[in-house]
């Protein structure tokens, strides 16, 4: 009985890999003959597995989706994978319980050997600070917004700008793809109204019923959608990732200091006192404070706009010293 049942558990490893198995191949992977194989494959379907058989002139099998959740096989590496992902991912949305029912759930069935691992791999995930009573995503707005996406149907909602606002006129949108960022969900959308490219923050919209008619999607700008949403964030226009303002300074602190606050600035070290920070923003003034937090002398690199920036911003700051 053993035997079998570890030949079982390899058999359906190989069936999960998504291809077609012959009985042939099935067979010399396992060391068994093929009548052996049919026995097990009826094994797998009376436990609940959809095993449908291919035809072909050397036959097969497919693993395929069945109508309820049967016992799943996963390694080692997938096992642990899974347990990181549930306790990551689902973060800041109504999933989140859910996901540490899974994860508990994930835990009982293990061996101890990997349950061990999994214990030593507690992760907690922290969100950005938020203002009092921060909306959590709600995971059926999730799965709502994903299928219109998959179903290419025009979406309508209501969207709350923001805490304390009344909620914009209803947005018609052809939804295309939809993503995470810094812990929050967004939808990317062809507005159909304004007639360009969206973000909208899925945990302020309120899909409406019925949808709208099916679309044939348009290209995105650049055709990638992690360089469209960066660059979007970053104040550009979708198809270029880099910051608008882009500018070189030198600082007269260690490498070490400025780095651990230098986000997605390169710091090159010059000396024991002195580095090198290559830093972006959405406007030159803005780059000019980013780099002004840090507390020590300045010397502008480049380019000539950035230096300009500075003597802006200082009389900004001089100006507001007086009000003061």
């Amino acid at each position: 009985m053993q035997k079998t049942s570890s030949r079982l558990l390899s058999l359906l490893s190989l069936l999960q890999t998504h291809r077609d198995w012959s009985g042939r191949d099935l067979a010399e992977r396992l060391d068994i003959t093929s009548r052996t194989v049919r026995r097990d494959i009826d094994r797998l379907r009376e436990l609940g597995y959809l095993i449908t058989t291919v035809k072909g002139p050397g036959g097969g099998y497919r693993l395929a989706a069945g109508n309820h959740l049967p016992p799943m096989l996963f390694d080692d590496d997938q096992a642990i994978a899974l347990a990181v992902a549930l306790q990551t991912v689902t973060v800041g949305t109504a999933l989140a319980d859910d996901a540490v029912r899974a994860l508990a759930t994930l835990r009982q069935v293990m061996p101890p050997r990997l349950r061990h691992r999994i214990d030593l791999l507690r992760v907690t995930a922290v969100q950005p600070p938020a203002g009092h009573g921060a909306p959590r995503t709600d995971g059926q707005v999730l799965v709502e917004v994903s299928r219109t996406i998959h179903a290419r149907e025009e979406l309508r909602f209501d969207h709350m700008p923001g805490s304390g606002t009344s909620a914009d006129a209803p947005r018609r949108v052809q939804p295309h793809h939809l993503v995470t960022w810094r812990h929050r969900w967004y939808l990317v959308a062809w507005d159909l109204d304004r007639e360009d490219w969206r973000t909208f923050r899925v945990d302020r919209m309120r899909p409406r019923t019925p949808t709208g008619p099916r679309f044939a999607p348009r290209e995105l700008p650049g055709g990638d959608v992690a360089a469209f949403v960066t660059s979007r964030f970053r104040g550009n226009d979708g198809t270029r990732a880099r910051w608008p303002c882009e500018g070189e300074v030198i600082l007269h602190l260690p490498a070490a200091d400025v780095a651990p606050f230098a986000e997605d600035g390169v710091v090159e070290e010059l000396g024991p006192h002195h580095c090198r920070l290559t830093l972006g923003s959405w406007s030159w003034t803005g780059l000019a404070a980013a780099v002004a937090r840090f507390d020590t002398d300045i010397e502008v690199v480049g380019p000539p706009r950035l230096a300009s920036a500075f003597a802006e911003l200082s009389a900004r700051c001089a100006r507001a010293a007086k009000v003061a």
